[in-house]
């Protein structure tokens, strides 16, 4: 069976857009043939700084022919609607379709339309032009003589040449007659634009790997990754360090070479007092460079790791001294950040009112920082306020929080008040993303208490599914609080996550307070506290996504979540003991017993026979409903006990102990007896079991 080797090369494409527009091609391509009547044993996609390369196997040759019947309208109709049906029909007249009669809606035309197979080449050169101008770029561009012209090609970058092969393993391949705006589809490709820039002629997959590879081009991404990771370990390795590991940066710089050179340049050690953190996104951010340390340990070196796309024949000496030219001149700037931010702001005497309203002390640099972002009243939200506001709020809200979590109300105050602070320091100006981690180091400085300090850096965490929970009690409760103002002031505002959108990442912050109260075990009763349900209705949407990646089985999240239920930790651990209990042959026999019992209830509910309002004594009859009168009682006496002290298991366990009853009354008691009165006792007998299971559990609501 046939191959197809395609390539589509371009200057350069930004690395960030390199792996997900490779794999837009595969899905384009793939959907489009098979839409058009062809399969494919396998395809795989590959990309370069300056190619996408898309690998099929296994083509058949052509579609296959297809018949099939249209049907038509009746046979009376009129002359119009016979017209529209000739038409869609592709038919000369009506004597070439087919008569056909329904007992129910009479005789009708019906066509037969046969379409003949096409060939795969046609179908490929059919289907290319129209996936190569749309595809879907986050930003494109027209670029040469045709731009000026309507409906010109638009590229991520000006689109060099197309190769377009198809041909069996063992056979001449042919090349695709594709055109778009003068671009012709061959079979030649370039190699590396420095160390082979000439003309290439491939055939298929294979010979255009190898003539690539030797053509100074690593074609798979995997691999250009693979070389650098090892290459930068063993570099390290023989200067007695050890790399940093980045697998963000490695995605980024695989993505900047086809021939990727490792190379090792240095920095004065006098920049090693600047903190790891802004150190290494210095290099990183500026030069797309790994740091290096000491084996096993924290500190960094003052060596770092570039990856240079030729193999230089001075050995890579220029590469590295421009290199290191440029990390020392970003390294001094942020050394000067660094120690101007542990200084004296120059206009204190504006900033007193701020340090009144917050209790802060200006001689401390981060307190300075605090008063200065609150004097500047740098907006948070247009419709929510300043971030002064918004620091004012959440250290109310804390004080209420500190009660709940038992975290030491004074030192809580303390870290509101300095959560923001590095916002109005030059270092986070410069990395946003060290917000938090420069307060916390800056807090350090001054002398704050450790909670404080930790704190300052942990409220923003967790900050997604894999990052670390807080565990300091003000780290806690701060962290909740700044989540809690988020989400209760975007909900004031209408300002709610639609679909995929969620600009201000709501789900992130409720995700984040589930975390926190399940995995630390905080009891926070969320509608008091937000005084908003439909914003509960969105924490339990959290929660149930949480507990459903833990293997939660949703049929048992629903069993015991209520819309009204706040108590986020109980439904959590409920869940749990629900889990282990169900597949029990306890478990087992309450859910037997219980939906025996509550699917009739229901069953008679609906029907609007009556149930009366409690169970008497009186009108039990027969042995089997009064002893299943006596164990409910008793299963839900005992089942409350336990319930109270939160020990689920037993609460299950207690009213397990009802199957045994239940089965006897069903067998013994004819629920719908004749007589009104007793069928209505019998129903309240089935309803007390109904509401002592529903205290653990809506055993409706689960499966099997």
């Amino acid at each position: 069976m046939p191959d197809l080797l395609l390539e589509l090369r371009s200057e350069e494409i930004p690395a960030r857009m390199q792996r997900k527009a490779a794999g837009d091609l595969k899905k384009l391509v793939t959907d489009a043939l098979v839409e058009a009547g062809l399969s494919y044993e396998g395809a795989r996609e590959y990309w370069t700084p300056r190619r996408l390369t898309l690998d099929i196997r296994g083509l058949t040759a052509r579609s296959a022919d297809v018949r099939e019947e249209r049907k038509g309208p009746r046979t009376d109709a009129n002359e119009k609607a016979i017209e529209g049906f000739l038409r869609g029909a592709g038919l000369n007249s009506i004597a070439e379709a087919q008569v056909q009669s329904d007992p129910k809606k009479g005789d009708f035309y019906v066509a037969t339309i046969s379409k003949p197979g096409r060939a795969a080449e046609e179908i490929i050169a059919a289907v290319m032009p129209d996936i190569i101008r749309n595809f879907p770029w986050p930003k494109s561009m027209r670029w040469g003589k045709t731009s000026v012209k309507p409906g010109s090609l638009r590229w991520v970058r000006p689109l060099q040449s197309i190769v377009c092969t198809f041909g069996t393993e063992h056979e001449e391949t042919a090349v695709i007659p594709i055109e778009i705006d003068g671009i012709v589809a061959s079979n030649v490709t370039y190699g590396h634009r420095f160390h082979a820039p000439g003309p290439i002629t491939v055939k298929r997959f294979e010979d255009y790997a190898s003539s690539l590879e030797k053509a100074y081009v690593v074609l798979d991404a995997e691999r250009r990754k693979d070389i650098i990771l090892h290459d930068a370990r063993d570099v390290a390795f023989a200067n007695g360090l050890e790399l940093v590991e980045d697998e963000g940066l490695l995605e980024e710089v695989s993505g900047l070479v086809e021939w990727p050179q490792v190379l090792m340049g240095s920095f004065e050690e006098d920049y090693l007092s600047i903190p790891s953190e802004i150190i290494r996104l210095t290099i990183k951010t500026n030069q797309k460079c790994f740091v290096m340390r000491a084996p096993s340990g924290e500190t960094l070196s003052n060596r770092f790791i570039l990856v240079a796309n030729i193999q230089a024949t001075d050995g890579g000496k220029e590469i590295i001294r421009g290199n290191g030219k440029v990390v020392r001149a970003r390294l001094s700037d942020a050394l000067h950040f660094w120690k101007r931010d542990q200084g004296d702001l120059p206009d204190l005497e504006t900033l007193e009112a701020s340090a009144k309203k917050f209790g802060l002390d200006l001689k401390r640099p981060l307190d300075q920082r605090m008063a200065k972002l609150d004097v500047l009243n740098v907006t948070f939200h247009a419709k929510l306020g300043s971030q002064g506001e918004r620091v004012a709020r959440i250290r109310a809200l804390a004080a209420d929080l500190a009660k709940i979590t038992g975290a030491d109300a004074a030192l809580v105050d303390r870290a509101v008040v300095l959560a923001k602070a590095d916002l109005r320091t030059e270092a986070v100006g410069e990395f946003p993303e060290l917000q938090g981690v420069m307060g916390r180091k800056y807090a350090t400085l001054q002398g704050e208490n450790a909670s404080v300090a930790t704190a300052i850096e942990d409220h923003y965490k967790p900050q997604g599914p894999s990052d670390r929970v807080p565990e300091d009690k003000v780290a806690i409760t701060v962290a909740l609080a700044d989540k809690l103002d988020t989400l209760v002031g975007f909900w004031a505002i209408d300002e709610k996550p639609t679909g995929s959108k969620d600009p201000y990442a709501l789900r992130r912050a409720a995700l984040g307070v589930v975390r926190i109260l399940l995995e630390r075990g905080v009891r926070l009763p969320l509608l008091a506290t937000t005084k908003d349900a439909d914003l509960l209705a969105f924490f339990h949407d959290r929660l149930k996504v949480y507990l459903r990646d833990l293997g939660a089985r949703h049929d048992l999240i629903d069993a015991v979540l209520t819309p009204e239920t706040d108590d986020l930790l109980m439904v959590a651990r409920r869940v749990e003991a629900l889990t282990a209990f169900i597949t029990s042959e306890d478990g087992k026999n309450l859910l037997a017993g219980t939906k025996r019992a509550t699917q009739l209830l229901s069953a008679e509910e609906k029907k609007g026979t009556v149930v009366a309002d409690g169970v008497s004594e009186a009108l039990l009859k027969l042995d089997a409903e009064k002893d299943l009168f006596a164990a409910v009682k008793a299963a839900s006496a005992e089942a409350s006990d336990a319930i109270a002290k939160e020990d689920f298991r037993s609460a299950m366990a207690a009213l397990s102990k009802l199957r045994a009853p239940v089965d006897r009354f069903f067998e013994d008691v004819l629920v719908n007896d004749e007589d009104a009165a007793i069928r209505a006792n019998r129903l309240a007998l089935l309803r007390m079991i109904r509401e002592a299971t529903g205290t653990v559990a809506d055993f409706s609501k689960i499966a099997g």
